[in-house]
């Protein structure tokens, strides 16, 4: 009897674990993050792009900028005062014209260059400048071609910006010379790339440190172990299968970074998949797509620089090559409570780190935590957002002369739940926006509009006291003519790429925060909580 009643006690017991164990699920890292990155993934501002998990946060929005860089940017009187070769020809130049006013401009004259850094100046009055590369020809005998370095003046991000523009010259019968028109953004494309051995143009004071220059030539092929001998010799880190594939971004990044983190700290080079499956909350299918390309959202050639990794389909092609004849050993692990540390001591050439199909104890992301926690770091600072990307933000807010204000806004799904959201379908209404905004942003000024809102007329009546733009106002830097689109065809194998849901979220986010006023949906149009009702907390 007494047997019975133990037997049946312990049946219950192994019932209820087992209903535990399978209903269980770890807290959302997103939204519970790690002590290590809480500053990272958590803000004390209320913007509304900020916590939003359909937009990943990436190294670059962490980078505090040096104020001892920022500050060194070229004054016009840096330009006046500065020495130049050949003075005393262009002063004699002057007064002795000995050129008629159709002789080709010299670009590399140092008068050119002194007129093009003094003309650059005083025409963007929005930006600081602190480099100019050499002018060099233009598209005929009266234009040059000059490049520079640049930050807006009320920039909030740590990066750096490249523009090169075209510029008309022309010179008067006593042959002063003046610069009748500068082109567009990128205009001026013999600038583009610094050819080599070129001498130096002007810079006040050399930058330091590691900050993004968004415009720059994007350099992201593939790295290749040089020889044999080199790859005999390397160590690797492989992290394959699991349930992360085809999760949100925010979602990815994490289970990314723990890998990375993880081959760091084995210092060991990370074999990474480049193709990536985009989630259905990103794609206009509604589907998951499979086959996108990591350079698509991130800059490689930062991590590429920054790290050790190696494309899983290079270093399979060099593992079936050369694994037999130099006795290349794996040791394979199936079990993610096996530490990194547990890992220190291994010699094998690859360690595999195998994942199986039961969520969510296949996610990568759970190497990384208990102990290895407070051990291994996740390398925020090696992701950053594709430059591709980032010269569609910097041409948009070029076009904006990055003087403009920004506002925010949520609508959507969400004013559509009024359990959730009982006031924002009324508060972000095209009259309630002009009232929420009468005494934030002048009248006139120029407004970009980020929002959810598929239909862009709705926001119509508040053309009546701002100049509006939407990030559709610009498809033309992403259409077939863009280069966007022909660098990633070529990355894409010839293939056209499409300018998905997470790249646009991504482009209208960070024009957005370079507003000089940014203006968010929550708590500046709406006291509705971003995330449902009683939700609301102070950093929120």
């Amino acid at each position: 009897m007494i047997g019975n009643l133990c037997f049946t006690i312990f049946v219950f017991f192994v019932l209820i674990f087992t209903i535990i164990a399978a209903t269980y699920e770890p807290d959302d890292p997103l939204f519970h993050p790690s002590t290590q990155i809480t500053n990272f993934l958590t803000s004390t501002s209320n913007a509304t792009f900020r916590s939003d998990i359909t937009v990943a946060k990436t190294g670059e929005d962490f980078a505090t900028p040096n104020q001892t860089v920022v500050s060194s940017f070229i004054n016009i009187t840096d330009v006046d005062t500065s020495s130049f070769e050949n003075a005393a020809d262009i002063a004699a130049q002057s007064t002795d014209c000995d050129v008629g006013p159709d002789t080709p401009i010299q670009c590399s004259d140092p008068e050119v260059f002194h007129l093009l850094m003094k003309s650059a100046i005083e025409h963007f009055k929005d930006i600081h400048f602190y480099k100019f590369g050499k002018a060099v020809p233009g598209s005929n005998d009266t234009s040059c071609d000059m490049a520079w370095r640049f930050r807006p003046k009320e920039g909030k991000t740590a990066s750096f910006y490249k523009d090169y523009r075209r510029f008309v010259i022309s010179r008067s019968e006593n042959c002063t010379l003046s610069v009748v028109s500068i082109g567009e953004y990128h205009s001026g494309v013999n600038a583009r790339k610094r050819k080599r051995n070129q001498k130096p143009g002007f810079e006040k004071k050399p930058d330091s440190g590691t900050i993004q220059v968004v415009g720059e030539t994007v350099n992201d092929t593939l790295p290749v172990v040089e020889s044999e001998k080199a790859f005999r010799h390397g160590k690797y880190l492989l992290y394959t299968n699991g349930g992360d594939r085809c999760k949100s971004m925010n979602h990815y990044l994490w289970s990314f970074l723990c890998a990375l983190g993880e081959a760091q700290y084995l210092n060991r080079t990370l074999v990474m998949d480049l193709s990536i499956c985009l989630s259905s909350m990103y794609t206009s299918s509604h589907q998951d797509e499979e086959g996108k390309d990591f350079r698509f959202y991130f800059d490689f050639e930062h991590l590429k620089e920054s790290a050790s990794v190696l494309d899983q389909g290079q270093f399979w092609s060099d593992w079936n090559k050369w694994q037999k004849q130099d006795r290349l050993n794996l040791y394979l692990v199936e079990d993610f409570r096996v530490t990194p540390m547990k890992l220190a001591e291994v010699k094998e050439t690859l360690i595999m780190r195998k994942f199986g199909s039961v969520e969510p104890d296949n996610y990568w992301y759970r190497v990384c935590e208990g102990e290895t926690e407070s051990v291994v770091q996740r390398p925020w600072h090696l992701i950053w957002k594709s430059k591709r990307l980032m010269d569609i933000v910097s041409s948009i807010a070029s076009r904006l002369n990055w003087d403009y204000d920004a506002v925010h806004v949520v609508r959507a799904e969400k004013a559509k739940n009024k359990e959730l959201w009982p006031h924002l379908d009324t508060d972000t209404q095209p009259e309630a926006i002009l009232s929420s905004l009468r005494d934030k942003i002048e009248e006139g000024r120029k407004l970009y509009i980020a929002t959810d809102e598929p239909d862009t007329s709705f926001f119509d009546p508040l053309k009546d006291k701002y100049t509006t733009h939407f990030l559709d106002d610009y498809k033309d830097l992403w259409d077939e003519q863009s280069d966007w689109y022909r660098e990633t065809m070529k990355l894409n194998n010839g293939v056209a790429v499409e300018f998905d849901g997470y790249m646009r979220i991504s482009v209208d986010t960070e024009v957005f925060y370079r507003g000089k006023k940014q203006i968010e949906t929550f708590n500046d149009l709406t006291s509705d909580c971003k995330d449902g009702v009683n939700t609301c907390t102070s950093s929120s």
